[in-house]
Protein backbone atom coordinates (compact mmCIF):
# COMPACT_ATOMS: atom_id res chain seq x y z
CA UNK A 1 0.00 0.00 0.00
CA UNK A 2 1.38 3.72 -1.11
CA UNK A 3 0.39 6.27 0.64
CA UNK A 4 -1.74 8.89 -0.26
CA UNK A 5 -1.66 12.00 1.96
CA UNK A 6 0.43 12.42 5.62
CA UNK A 7 -0.48 15.50 7.93
CA UNK A 8 2.97 16.30 9.33
CA UNK A 9 2.51 16.65 12.86
CA UNK A 10 5.72 19.15 13.48
CA UNK A 11 7.01 22.33 12.52
CA UNK A 12 10.20 24.28 12.19
CA UNK A 13 13.24 22.04 9.67
CA UNK A 14 11.39 18.91 10.29
CA UNK A 15 8.31 19.42 9.10
CA UNK A 16 10.17 20.94 6.27
CA UNK A 17 12.06 17.80 5.72
CA UNK A 18 9.02 15.85 6.24
CA UNK A 19 6.93 17.40 3.71
CA UNK A 20 10.00 17.35 1.45
CA UNK A 21 10.39 13.31 1.14
CA UNK A 22 6.50 12.60 0.71
CA UNK A 23 6.71 14.97 -2.17
CA UNK A 24 9.57 13.42 -3.53
CA UNK A 25 7.42 10.07 -2.81
CA UNK A 26 4.17 11.59 -4.33
CA UNK A 27 2.36 11.70 -0.72
CA UNK A 28 0.02 14.78 -0.91
CA UNK A 29 1.47 16.89 2.17
CA UNK A 30 -0.76 18.63 5.18
CA UNK A 31 0.48 20.83 7.93
CA UNK A 32 -0.33 21.80 11.29
CA UNK A 33 0.04 25.76 12.97
CA UNK A 34 -0.62 27.35 16.11
CA UNK A 35 -1.85 30.39 15.80
CA UNK A 36 1.41 32.36 16.81
CA UNK A 37 2.71 30.14 13.99
CA UNK A 38 0.98 31.18 11.04
CA UNK A 39 3.62 32.47 9.00
CA UNK A 40 6.25 29.92 9.68
CA UNK A 41 7.81 28.38 6.24
CA UNK A 42 6.30 24.53 6.59
CA UNK A 43 3.05 26.42 6.36
CA UNK A 44 3.95 27.79 2.65
CA UNK A 45 5.57 24.53 1.81
CA UNK A 46 2.59 21.98 2.39
CA UNK A 47 0.26 21.11 -0.10
CA UNK A 48 -2.33 21.98 2.44
CA UNK A 49 -1.91 23.93 5.92
CA UNK A 50 -4.21 23.17 8.67
CA UNK A 51 -5.02 25.92 11.70
CA UNK A 52 -4.78 24.22 15.25
CA UNK A 53 -6.42 26.50 17.98
CA UNK A 54 -3.78 27.89 20.91
CA UNK A 55 -0.69 28.78 20.65
CA UNK A 56 2.86 27.89 21.29
CA UNK A 57 4.27 24.18 22.23
CA UNK A 58 0.75 23.46 23.91
CA UNK A 59 -0.85 23.63 20.67
CA UNK A 60 1.18 21.00 19.15
CA UNK A 61 0.84 18.48 21.84
CA UNK A 62 -2.97 18.91 21.74
CA UNK A 63 -3.29 14.74 20.59
CA UNK A 64 -7.40 15.14 20.39
CA UNK A 65 -7.33 18.44 17.87
CA UNK A 66 -4.41 16.75 15.84
CA UNK A 67 -6.58 13.62 15.42
CA UNK A 68 -9.38 15.19 14.15
CA UNK A 69 -7.78 17.44 11.87
CA UNK A 70 -6.01 14.09 10.32
CA UNK A 71 -8.88 12.24 10.48
CA UNK A 72 -10.47 14.67 7.99
CA UNK A 73 -7.35 15.68 5.50
CA UNK A 74 -5.20 12.88 5.48
CA UNK A 75 -4.01 8.98 5.42
CA UNK A 76 -1.31 8.91 7.75
CA UNK A 77 0.66 11.20 10.73
CA UNK A 78 4.26 11.72 10.84
CA UNK A 79 5.04 13.04 14.72
CA UNK A 80 8.65 14.29 13.28
CA UNK A 81 11.06 14.40 16.45
CA UNK A 82 10.30 15.67 19.79
CA UNK A 83 6.42 16.65 20.67
CA UNK A 84 4.42 13.60 20.53
CA UNK A 85 7.20 11.34 18.38
CA UNK A 86 7.54 9.17 21.45
CA UNK A 87 3.95 8.97 22.61
CA UNK A 88 2.67 5.65 22.75
CA UNK A 89 -1.13 6.83 23.72
CA UNK A 90 -0.92 9.17 20.32
CA UNK A 91 0.26 6.22 18.14
CA UNK A 92 -2.59 4.10 19.69
CA UNK A 93 -5.48 7.21 19.00
CA UNK A 94 -4.11 7.60 15.48
CA UNK A 95 -4.68 3.71 14.78
CA UNK A 96 -7.83 3.88 16.52
CA UNK A 97 -8.81 6.70 14.14
CA UNK A 98 -7.78 4.44 11.36
CA UNK A 99 -4.80 6.94 10.39
CA UNK A 100 -1.31 5.25 9.82
CA UNK A 101 1.43 6.71 12.42
CA UNK A 102 5.02 7.01 10.53
CA UNK A 103 6.73 5.52 13.31
CA UNK A 104 7.29 2.10 15.78
CA UNK A 105 4.32 0.04 17.69
CA UNK A 106 2.66 2.16 20.19
CA UNK A 107 3.82 -1.12 22.30
CA UNK A 108 7.86 -0.29 21.11
CA UNK A 109 7.30 3.09 22.31
CA UNK A 110 6.04 2.08 25.52
CA UNK A 111 8.68 0.09 25.62
CA UNK A 112 11.39 2.30 25.15
CA UNK A 113 9.38 5.64 26.75
CA UNK A 114 9.95 3.81 30.04
CA UNK A 115 13.82 4.60 30.42
CA UNK A 116 13.49 1.44 33.05
CA UNK A 117 11.33 -0.86 31.21
CA UNK A 118 14.38 -0.09 28.60
CA UNK A 119 16.99 -0.29 30.73
CA UNK A 120 15.71 -3.94 32.21
CA UNK A 121 14.61 -4.84 28.41
CA UNK A 122 18.11 -4.45 27.63
CA UNK A 123 19.61 -6.32 30.88
CA UNK A 124 17.35 -9.29 29.09
CA UNK A 125 18.54 -8.95 25.88
CA UNK A 126 22.29 -9.55 27.57
CA UNK A 127 22.83 -5.95 26.44
CA UNK A 128 25.44 -4.26 29.15
CA UNK A 129 23.87 -1.48 31.11
CA UNK A 130 25.17 0.76 33.82
CA UNK A 131 24.47 -0.53 37.22
CA UNK A 132 21.25 1.63 38.76
CA UNK A 133 17.96 1.06 39.85
CA UNK A 134 15.16 0.39 37.43
CA UNK A 135 11.84 1.41 39.86
CA UNK A 136 10.57 4.40 40.92
CA UNK A 137 13.47 5.57 42.86
CA UNK A 138 13.81 7.38 46.10
CA UNK A 139 16.75 9.53 47.73
CA UNK A 140 17.66 6.23 49.78
CA UNK A 141 17.93 4.25 46.82
CA UNK A 142 20.85 7.03 45.56
CA UNK A 143 22.22 6.64 48.59
CA UNK A 144 22.93 3.00 48.73
CA UNK A 145 24.33 3.24 44.58
CA UNK A 146 26.41 5.81 45.61
CA UNK A 147 28.09 3.87 48.40
CA UNK A 148 27.92 1.00 46.45
CA UNK A 149 30.31 2.54 43.41
CA UNK A 150 32.55 4.18 46.04
CA UNK A 151 34.84 7.36 46.51
CA UNK A 152 34.81 9.77 43.43
CA UNK A 153 31.86 8.68 41.70
CA UNK A 154 28.77 9.78 40.57
CA UNK A 155 25.48 8.84 39.40
CA UNK A 156 22.61 10.61 37.28
CA UNK A 157 19.36 11.06 38.43
CA UNK A 158 17.04 10.41 35.65
CA UNK A 159 13.01 11.40 34.74
CA UNK A 160 11.81 7.85 33.72
CA UNK A 161 9.45 9.30 30.87
CA UNK A 162 10.80 11.84 28.13
CA UNK A 163 14.25 12.24 26.84
CA UNK A 164 15.63 15.54 24.96
CA UNK A 165 18.31 15.98 28.11
CA UNK A 166 15.45 16.78 30.36
CA UNK A 167 15.20 15.88 34.31
CA UNK A 168 18.48 14.80 34.32
CA UNK A 169 21.00 16.04 36.96
CA UNK A 170 24.32 14.80 38.09
CA UNK A 171 25.53 14.09 41.62
CA UNK A 172 28.51 12.64 43.69
CA UNK A 173 27.90 13.95 47.53
CA UNK A 174 24.99 12.16 49.38
CA UNK A 175 24.43 15.45 51.58
CA UNK A 176 23.31 16.77 47.61
CA UNK A 177 20.92 14.27 46.85
CA UNK A 178 17.74 15.39 48.37
CA UNK A 179 17.66 18.94 46.13
CA UNK A 180 19.00 17.26 43.29
CA UNK A 181 15.77 14.71 43.56
CA UNK A 182 13.76 17.53 43.97
CA UNK A 183 15.01 19.66 41.11
CA UNK A 184 14.56 16.65 38.89
CA UNK A 185 11.54 15.57 39.71
CA UNK A 186 10.18 19.52 38.93
CA UNK A 187 11.50 19.57 35.38
CA UNK A 188 10.13 15.67 35.16
CA UNK A 189 6.65 16.98 35.65
CA UNK A 190 6.67 20.31 33.55
CA UNK A 191 8.70 18.78 30.35
CA UNK A 192 6.43 15.16 31.00
CA UNK A 193 3.96 15.32 33.29
CA UNK A 194 5.34 12.31 35.07
CA UNK A 195 7.50 13.43 38.28
CA UNK A 196 9.12 9.06 38.67
CA UNK A 197 12.94 9.24 38.42
CA UNK A 198 15.69 6.22 38.05
CA UNK A 199 19.28 5.97 39.08
CA UNK A 200 22.37 4.72 37.20
CA UNK A 201 26.08 4.71 37.74
CA UNK A 202 27.65 8.07 35.98
CA UNK A 203 30.37 6.22 33.54
CA UNK A 204 33.26 8.93 33.80
CA UNK A 205 35.51 10.04 31.20
CA UNK A 206 32.72 8.77 28.62
CA UNK A 207 31.99 9.25 24.78
CA UNK A 208 28.14 9.27 23.67
CA UNK A 209 27.73 7.17 20.64
CA UNK A 210 24.14 6.51 19.29
CA UNK A 211 23.32 3.39 16.39
CA UNK A 212 21.12 4.11 13.67
CA UNK A 213 18.68 0.89 13.21
CA UNK A 214 15.64 0.18 10.83
CA UNK A 215 13.24 -2.55 11.10
CA UNK A 216 10.33 -3.88 9.65
CA UNK A 217 9.01 -5.35 11.97
CA UNK A 218 10.70 -8.52 11.08
CA UNK A 219 14.16 -7.76 10.63
CA UNK A 220 16.33 -5.67 11.48
CA UNK A 221 19.82 -3.63 9.88
CA UNK A 222 21.78 -0.95 11.47
CA UNK A 223 23.40 2.17 9.46
CA UNK A 224 26.62 2.41 11.37
CA UNK A 225 26.77 5.24 14.35
CA UNK A 226 27.31 8.60 15.17
CA UNK A 227 29.17 10.10 17.65
CA UNK A 228 27.21 12.60 20.03
CA UNK A 229 30.20 13.15 22.71
CA UNK A 230 29.92 17.06 22.69
CA UNK A 231 27.16 17.93 24.88
CA UNK A 232 26.08 20.86 26.65
CA UNK A 233 23.75 20.31 29.91
CA UNK A 234 23.12 16.72 28.36
CA UNK A 235 21.62 18.95 25.06
CA UNK A 236 23.61 17.58 21.84
CA UNK A 237 25.59 20.31 19.81
CA UNK A 238 27.89 18.38 17.19
CA UNK A 239 27.26 15.30 15.88
CA UNK A 240 29.75 12.76 13.88
CA UNK A 241 29.37 9.86 11.65
CA UNK A 242 31.23 7.88 11.62
CA UNK A 243 32.38 7.82 14.79
CA UNK A 244 36.18 8.83 15.24
CA UNK A 245 38.53 6.97 16.93
CA UNK A 246 36.68 3.84 17.42
CA UNK A 247 38.33 0.30 17.02
CA UNK A 248 36.77 -1.85 14.89
CA UNK A 249 35.95 -4.37 17.48
CA UNK A 250 34.14 -1.89 19.66
CA UNK A 251 32.35 -0.75 16.58
CA UNK A 252 30.74 -4.12 15.73
CA UNK A 253 29.98 -4.64 19.20
CA UNK A 254 27.97 -1.66 19.18
CA UNK A 255 26.48 -2.57 15.91
CA UNK A 256 25.36 -6.15 17.06
CA UNK A 257 23.65 -4.46 20.73
CA UNK A 258 21.72 -2.15 18.53
CA UNK A 259 20.55 -5.30 15.91
CA UNK A 260 19.47 -7.65 19.33
CA UNK A 261 17.43 -4.87 20.69
CA UNK A 262 15.74 -3.49 17.45
CA UNK A 263 15.31 -7.52 16.46
CA UNK A 264 13.87 -8.08 20.05
CA UNK A 265 11.72 -5.47 20.14
CA UNK A 266 10.12 -5.77 16.18
CA UNK A 267 11.22 -2.29 15.17
CA UNK A 268 8.90 -1.12 12.41
CA UNK A 269 10.56 1.87 11.50
CA UNK A 270 13.59 3.69 12.70
CA UNK A 271 15.27 4.15 16.16
CA UNK A 272 18.92 5.05 17.59
CA UNK A 273 20.30 2.54 20.07
CA UNK A 274 22.55 5.37 22.51
CA UNK A 275 25.52 4.17 24.48
CA UNK A 276 28.27 5.59 26.68
CA UNK A 277 31.74 4.17 25.80
CA UNK A 278 34.08 4.31 28.80
CA UNK A 279 38.09 4.90 28.35
CA UNK A 280 39.95 6.94 25.72
CA UNK A 281 39.25 6.73 21.53
CA UNK A 282 40.45 3.67 20.61
CA UNK A 283 41.52 2.28 23.56
CA UNK A 284 37.27 2.43 25.09
CA UNK A 285 36.78 -1.20 26.65
CA UNK A 286 33.46 -1.12 28.06
CA UNK A 287 30.42 0.05 26.87
CA UNK A 288 26.64 0.35 28.07
CA UNK A 289 23.45 1.03 27.04
CA UNK A 290 21.56 4.20 27.94
CA UNK A 291 18.33 4.26 25.78
CA UNK A 292 16.61 3.74 22.86
CA UNK A 293 14.88 6.57 20.89
CA UNK A 294 12.03 5.31 18.28
CA UNK A 295 12.06 7.96 16.40
CA UNK A 296 13.57 10.08 14.09
CA UNK A 297 17.01 11.95 15.13
CA UNK A 298 18.22 15.50 14.99
CA UNK A 299 21.07 13.97 13.59
CA UNK A 300 19.93 11.55 11.16
CA UNK A 301 21.25 14.31 8.53
CA UNK A 302 24.73 12.71 8.63
CA UNK A 303 23.47 8.80 8.74
CA UNK A 304 21.87 9.56 5.14
CA UNK A 305 25.22 11.84 3.84
CA UNK A 306 27.68 8.78 4.66
CA UNK A 307 25.18 5.90 3.41
CA UNK A 308 23.21 7.95 1.41
CA UNK A 309 20.03 6.15 2.53
CA UNK A 310 17.30 8.31 3.27
CA UNK A 311 16.36 7.83 6.43
CA UNK A 312 12.75 10.04 6.47
CA UNK A 313 11.40 8.27 3.17
CA UNK A 314 12.42 5.02 4.39
CA UNK A 315 9.97 5.88 7.58
CA UNK A 316 7.23 7.29 4.99
CA UNK A 317 7.64 3.78 2.98
CA UNK A 318 7.66 1.45 5.48
CA UNK A 319 5.10 2.84 7.36
CA UNK A 320 2.75 2.34 3.72
CA UNK A 321 3.71 -1.24 4.29
CA UNK A 322 7.72 -1.51 2.51
CA UNK A 323 10.01 -4.46 3.97
CA UNK A 324 13.50 -4.07 3.92
CA UNK A 325 13.80 -6.17 0.95
CA UNK A 326 11.52 -4.02 -0.79
CA UNK A 327 13.96 -0.71 0.06
CA UNK A 328 16.98 -2.96 -1.09
CA UNK A 329 17.90 -2.89 2.79
CA UNK A 330 17.90 -6.09 4.29
CA UNK A 331 21.04 -7.58 3.55
CA UNK A 332 22.94 -4.35 3.10
CA UNK A 333 26.58 -4.11 4.74
CA UNK A 334 26.46 -0.01 5.48
CA UNK A 335 29.29 1.55 2.57
CA UNK A 336 30.41 4.27 4.67
CA UNK A 337 31.12 7.22 2.27
CA UNK A 338 33.81 9.69 4.23
CA UNK A 339 33.22 11.48 7.45
CA UNK A 340 30.03 14.11 8.02
CA UNK A 341 29.50 16.17 10.77
CA UNK A 342 26.45 17.84 12.11
CA UNK A 343 26.37 21.27 13.97
CA UNK A 344 23.54 22.79 15.66
CA UNK A 345 23.11 26.47 14.97
CA UNK A 346 20.42 27.69 18.05
CA UNK A 347 18.96 30.95 18.26
CA UNK A 348 20.38 31.26 21.74
CA UNK A 349 22.84 33.77 23.77
CA UNK A 350 25.61 32.17 25.40
CA UNK A 351 26.64 33.30 29.02
CA UNK A 352 30.22 33.33 30.30
CA UNK A 353 28.70 31.70 33.71
CA UNK A 354 26.85 28.77 31.34
CA UNK A 355 23.81 30.62 31.37
CA UNK A 356 21.90 29.85 27.91
CA UNK A 357 18.70 32.27 27.35
CA UNK A 358 16.70 31.81 24.14
CA UNK A 359 16.43 34.72 21.78
CA UNK A 360 13.74 36.23 20.06
CA UNK A 361 13.77 38.84 17.37
CA UNK A 362 13.09 39.13 13.73
CA UNK A 363 16.04 37.39 11.26
CA UNK A 364 17.17 40.35 9.55
CA UNK A 365 20.25 39.42 7.40
CA UNK A 366 20.86 35.80 6.72
CA UNK A 367 23.49 33.95 4.65
CA UNK A 368 23.86 30.28 4.24
CA UNK A 369 27.24 28.46 3.21
CA UNK A 370 27.26 26.23 0.33
CA UNK A 371 30.19 23.95 -1.95
CA UNK A 372 30.54 20.55 -1.85
CA UNK A 373 29.30 18.24 1.19
CA UNK A 374 27.71 21.18 2.85
CA UNK A 375 23.94 20.85 3.57
CA UNK A 376 21.90 23.12 5.30
CA UNK A 377 18.53 21.88 7.21
CA UNK A 378 16.68 24.46 8.18
CA UNK A 379 13.34 27.10 8.71
CA UNK A 380 15.31 29.87 8.92
CA UNK A 381 14.98 32.87 6.00
CA UNK A 382 15.12 36.81 5.95
CA UNK A 383 11.61 37.99 8.07
CA UNK A 384 11.15 35.00 9.98
CA UNK A 385 10.57 35.39 13.56
CA UNK A 386 12.07 33.66 16.26
CA UNK A 387 9.75 32.57 19.24
CA UNK A 388 11.55 31.53 22.46
CA UNK A 389 8.40 29.93 22.99
CA UNK A 390 9.51 26.99 20.69
CA UNK A 391 12.95 24.52 20.69
CA UNK A 392 15.86 27.07 20.01
CA UNK A 393 17.14 25.54 17.03
CA UNK A 394 17.93 27.34 13.87
CA UNK A 395 19.56 25.69 11.60
CA UNK A 396 21.63 22.24 10.88
CA UNK A 397 24.69 23.10 9.24
CA UNK A 398 25.76 19.42 7.64
CA UNK A 399 29.27 18.79 6.14
CA UNK A 400 30.64 15.90 4.34
CA UNK A 401 34.37 14.76 3.50
CA UNK A 402 36.94 12.35 2.93
CA UNK A 403 37.84 11.54 6.46
CA UNK A 404 37.29 13.35 9.80
CA UNK A 405 40.27 15.71 9.57
CA UNK A 406 38.58 17.53 6.33
CA UNK A 407 34.78 17.24 6.91
CA UNK A 408 36.08 19.11 10.61
CA UNK A 409 38.12 21.44 8.42
CA UNK A 410 35.13 21.74 5.97
CA UNK A 411 33.08 22.50 9.08
CA UNK A 412 34.91 25.35 10.15
CA UNK A 413 34.60 26.65 6.87
CA UNK A 414 31.14 26.60 6.47
CA UNK A 415 30.44 28.00 10.21
CA UNK A 416 32.81 31.25 9.33
CA UNK A 417 30.57 31.71 5.93
CA UNK A 418 27.69 31.60 7.74
CA UNK A 419 25.87 34.69 9.26
CA UNK A 420 22.33 35.49 10.94
CA UNK A 421 21.85 38.87 12.19
CA UNK A 422 18.78 40.61 13.96
CA UNK A 423 18.65 37.10 16.65
CA UNK A 424 21.69 35.98 19.02
CA UNK A 425 23.21 32.83 18.08
CA UNK A 426 25.48 30.40 19.48
CA UNK A 427 27.49 30.86 16.03
CA UNK A 428 30.60 32.67 18.22
CA UNK A 429 30.82 29.48 20.25
CA UNK A 430 30.29 26.50 17.52
CA UNK A 431 33.33 28.47 16.11
CA UNK A 432 35.26 28.68 19.33
CA UNK A 433 34.34 24.53 20.08
CA UNK A 434 35.28 23.64 16.69
CA UNK A 435 38.68 25.86 16.67
CA UNK A 436 39.87 24.70 19.99
CA UNK A 437 42.93 22.16 19.72
CA UNK A 438 41.58 18.70 21.11
CA UNK A 439 39.13 18.42 18.07
CA UNK A 440 42.02 17.62 15.78
CA UNK A 441 42.38 14.22 17.40
CA UNK A 442 38.80 13.95 18.68
CA UNK A 443 40.40 13.98 22.62
CA UNK A 444 36.67 14.78 24.04
CA UNK A 445 33.94 13.44 26.29
CA UNK A 446 30.81 14.12 27.32
CA UNK A 447 31.96 17.08 29.98
CA UNK A 448 34.04 18.61 27.68
CA UNK A 449 32.29 21.70 26.99
CA UNK A 450 31.08 22.24 30.40
CA UNK A 451 34.66 21.56 31.69
CA UNK A 452 35.95 24.38 29.13
CA UNK A 453 32.93 26.51 29.10
CA UNK A 454 34.38 29.70 29.91
CA UNK A 455 37.71 30.11 28.05
CA UNK A 456 34.98 28.78 25.10
CA UNK A 457 32.55 31.44 25.88
CA UNK A 458 35.16 33.92 26.55
CA UNK A 459 36.24 32.99 22.75
CA UNK A 460 32.68 33.34 21.79
CA UNK A 461 32.37 37.17 22.88
CA UNK A 462 35.31 38.43 21.39
CA UNK A 463 34.62 37.13 18.16
CA UNK A 464 33.76 39.36 15.34
CA UNK A 465 34.52 39.16 11.63
CA UNK A 466 37.96 40.53 11.67
CA UNK A 467 38.81 37.74 14.73
CA UNK A 468 41.10 35.06 14.31
CA UNK A 469 37.81 31.94 14.15
CA UNK A 470 36.28 33.60 11.17
CA UNK A 471 39.32 32.93 8.91
CA UNK A 472 38.85 28.99 9.36
CA UNK A 473 42.48 28.15 10.28
CA UNK A 474 43.82 24.50 9.55
CA UNK A 475 44.09 22.00 11.97
CA UNK A 476 47.57 22.09 12.55
CA UNK A 477 47.61 26.03 12.27
CA UNK A 478 48.86 27.51 15.72
CA UNK A 479 45.84 29.82 15.28
CA UNK A 480 43.73 26.86 17.02
CA UNK A 481 42.53 27.66 20.27
CA UNK A 482 44.47 25.76 23.24
CA UNK A 483 42.36 25.44 26.08
CA UNK A 484 45.32 25.27 28.75
CA UNK A 485 45.96 28.74 27.97
CA UNK A 486 44.49 31.97 26.45
CA UNK A 487 45.49 32.56 23.12
CA UNK A 488 46.98 36.24 22.34
CA UNK A 489 43.98 36.84 20.15
CA UNK A 490 41.27 36.04 23.60
CA UNK A 491 43.28 38.58 25.92
CA UNK A 492 43.49 41.41 23.45
CA UNK A 493 41.63 44.66 23.76
CA UNK A 494 40.35 44.76 20.57
CA UNK A 495 36.41 45.67 20.32
CA UNK A 496 34.08 43.37 20.14
CA UNK A 497 30.43 42.91 19.57
CA UNK A 498 27.75 40.73 20.71
CA UNK A 499 27.52 37.05 19.42
CA UNK A 500 25.96 36.99 16.51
Amino acid sequence: MRLQSLLVANRGEIALRVIRAARELGVRSVAIYSIDDADAAHVARADTALALGGVGPRAYLDQTQIIELARSHAQAIHPGYGFLSENAAFARAAAHAGLIFVGPSAETLDLFGDKAKARAFAEAQGVPIPAGENNNCTPENARALLAKIGANGKIAVKALSGGGGRGIRFVGAADDIEGVFERCRAEARLSFGDDRLYIEEMILDARHVEVQAVGDGERAIHLGERDCTLQRRNQKLVEIAPAPDLSDAMRRKLHDAAITLATAARLRGVATFEFLLSGAGSRAARFVFIEANPRIQVEHTITEEITGVDLVRTQIEIAGGAMLADLGLLNRTPSMRGSAMQVRVNAEIVGADGDIQSSGGRISALHLPGGPGVRIDSAARVGAKCNPAFDTLLAKLVVRDNDYTRALARARQALAELQVEGVGTNLGFLRALLNCAPMAAYQVNTSFVEDHWAMLAAAAALHDEANALVGSPPLDDGASIDLTTPPVWLTSQRPCREPS
